[in-house]
């Protein structure tokens, strides 16, 4: 009996040994489990509270209110969705150069092509201008709520736009070739749309980015300001960031209604069409590293210029004859065919564009800084 007890005696201690091994097993694999969960779902949480608050400052410009004065017109994006827009013909008394169609920035409309390109006007540019879904006189979408974001269906209201300006073009007997010029969002809704036509022969990009490399960008930027452990957000692998980029993207398309395409792929579609990207050196909310991606991911001949006491969107106020002059010497030889020339005397405090070419595009310097065309064959 006493042999017997004591066999007992060893097997519930084995078994007790053995249910308190497994139960720490299984909390160990629940706390492995549940805490990345609720650091994504944490996460995740901070970014849409920042994408449903955060955008960019702009500071006003008085030139906005002057109004357009152009024929006003109705079309349809590409899938179906009525928009507003404007055509303001180019100086009669020049050559005509072409059309260029100007996309605004986001809570903007169709006005602020006056910042940005209103002197193409006066060299013989034609400018179509519109106002994006939900945005000026367009139509909003139900069920849509449009963000700082580039979505698909910014994308199809510039397909739209192309070609509505393409008809146009074609009822004057002028080729369907046009350029586009685009400014924070819309510069990205212009690369996602260029990479689905072939009528788009040169592209403007002012403080354009690539929604996926932003959203991460923000979401190392604020995981360590939230974070309650510092050194474990900041040493998150890579892995842990793709996986939160796209729940985030997941979580984007249930709240707002729509998807959001990369751009910086988008843009290495583009084959060799020419880009010229602008950037403000002093851009507190989009990176300049953000435009270098995009231009280490064009392929076509390519000019970045950083402006080094800009902010966002405003490279256009701090250096209007550098920025007149480049748009348009890279517009002349893109879209209207013709070489740049040296600047006459009412242009003569624009930079010239240089000829050399280097490999990579510097970031910031003391003056304005430019990537030359690359002119391979």
């Amino acid at each position: 009996m006493l042999e017997l007890a004591t066999l007992l005696a060893q097997a519930g201690a084995f078994s007790n040994a053995w249910l308190w091994s497994a139960g720490l097993t299984f909390v160990g694999i629940l706390v492995l489990l549940v805490y990345p969960a609720v650091v994504l779902r944490k996460y995740v949480r901070i970014m849409i509270n920042i994408i449903d608050e955060q955008a960019p400052d702009c500071e006003p410009d008085p030139r906005n209110g002057n109004g357009l004065h152009g024929e006003d017109v109705e079309f349809r994006a590409a899938d179906g969705h009525l928009l507003r827009g404007e055509m303001l013909r180019g100086n009669p008394d020049r050559p005509q150069r072409g059309v260029v169609i100007f996309a605004h920035e986001f809570d903007s409309d169709r006005r602020s092509c006056l910042r940005y390109g209103r002197f193409l006007l006066a060299y013989g540019y034609d400018l179509f201008t519109f106002d994006f879904r939900g945005h000026g006189q367009s139509a909003h979408e139900t069920g849509y709520k449009p963000r700082q974001f580039p979505s698909d269906r910014e994308r199809s209201d510039m397909l739209g736009a192309i070609a509505f300006v393409g008809e146009w073009l074609e009822q004057q007997g002028r080729p369907r070739e046009v350029g586009l010029f685009g400014v924070s969002r819309g510069a990205g809704a212009a690369i996602l749309a260029s990479a689905h036509t072939d009528h788009v022969k040169a592209i403007i990009l002012d403080s354009a980015f690539s929604s996926d490399t932003t959203l991460e960008y923000f979401m190392k930027r604020f995981a360590t300001i939230f974070a309650k452990i510092r050194v474990v957000a900041e040493n998150h692998p890579p892995m842990f960031w793709r996986f939160l980029r796209w729940l985030l993207f997941r979580e984007c398309r249930r709240r707002y209604g729509g998807s959001f395409p990369s751009v910086r792929r988008a843009m290495r579609k583009l084959g060799r069409r020419p880009v010229l990207l602008i950037h403000g050196g002093k851009d507190s909310y989009i990176p300049t590293a953000q435009s270098q991606l995009l231009y280490d991911s064009a392929y076509g001949p390519k000019q970045l210029w950083i402006v080094p006491n800009a902010k966002h969107n405003l490279s256009a106020l701090a250096e209007p004859e550098a920025y007149q002059r480049r748009v348009i010497d890279f517009l002349d030889e893109h879209l209207y065919g013709v070489s740049p020339v040296p600047a006459p005397a009412n242009r003569s405090r624009c930079i010239e564009p240089p000829s050399q070419a280097p490999v990579r595009a510097p970031m910031i310097g003391a003056a304005a800084v430019v990537a030359p065309v690359r002119r391979d064959a």
